[in-house]
């Protein structure tokens, strides 16, 4: 598929074992043994690897065996996105975004990115519906989130599983569109990502037009919307629960005061 569609960038939400369960075959190799799949006639090579806190980037060589041509392809990773859930926030989210794109691999004069989690639904559905948004935003057209969500459901059902999945997708697109539109609080809160870790292999960046330096939106109002509705959810829930003791109470006051009825 990949070769098939000249793709150039494959995205993965996933680690290959989460939760003791494996989720996803160990596709790409993790040193420099070439992998050969004879059934489909393709090998993969490592070229290079870039380690950060929570996302890996790998550079991959995929050399079709019969012809002997042979394509570069980035394969960027997401290593701390918890299946069901949603990533630490929206600014690494971005961050990680924002790096597929610096790419070039999502540009229209390329193939379609391969994009997968394990089950291709919930952070697949989350990625997509966020950069689809973005992209719509930054070609000033209107953009209506649920509908847009809606659209991409009849190509590909279920997509974004859990409303916490929902809720950090429009947090996402809230803080992509203040960066992207140039709003100043956010971007001179812009700040360098840092590496956690080392690059291996010695592959010129030109070849997939990476840089070390990438933005990471860090804007808290989203968090602390978040918080603030947590907040009113708790509240709400308490002032429940004290209406309920009350009217307990009431109907306990009510019974006691009630007079009885003796034989006579």
């Amino acid at each position: 598929m990949v070769w098939q569609q000249k793709t150039r960038a494959v995205v993965m939400l996933n680690r290959t074992v989460e939760k003791e369960s494996v989720k996803c075959a160990q596709y790409w190799p993790t040193d420099d043994r070439e992998m050969v799949f004879k059934e489909t006639g393709f090998s993969v090579k490592l070229l290079s690897e870039d380690v950060k806190s929570y996302y890996t980037v790998h550079l991959l060589q995929l050399e079709n065996i019969n012809s002997g041509e042979t394509r570069t392809i980035s394969h960027f990773h997401y290593t701390t996105w918890p299946d069901f859930g949603v990533p630490e926030s929206p600014a690494s989210f971005l961050n990680f975004l924002f790096k597929v794109r610096e790419s070039g691999s999502l540009n229209p004069d390329h193939g379609p990115a391969v994009i997968h989690c394990s089950a291709g639904i919930g952070r697949s559905g989350t990625f997509s519906l966020v950069d689809t948004c973005l992209v719509l935003m930054e070609k000033g057209e209107d953009v209506n989130v649920k509908q847009i969500l809606l659209s991409m459901r009849k190509y590909r059902m279920g997509l974004i599983q859990t409303p916490d999945q929902l809720r950090f997708s429009y947090m996402a697109i809230i803080e992509g569109a203040k960066y992207t539109k140039g709003d100043s609080n956010i971007q001179n809160r812009t700040m360098t990502e840092k590496y956690n870790g080392k690059r291996i292999g010695s592959e010129d960046e030109k070849l997939t037009g990476l840089s070390s330096k990438v933005p990471d939106t860090v804007e808290e109002s989203s968090e602390s919307i978040l918080r603030k509705r947590i907040r009113e959810d708790r509240k709400a829930t308490t002032a429940q629960k004290v209406q309920q003791m009350r009217q307990r109470l009431n109907e306990t006051e009510r019974k006691r005061k009630r007079p009885r009825l003796t034989d006579t």
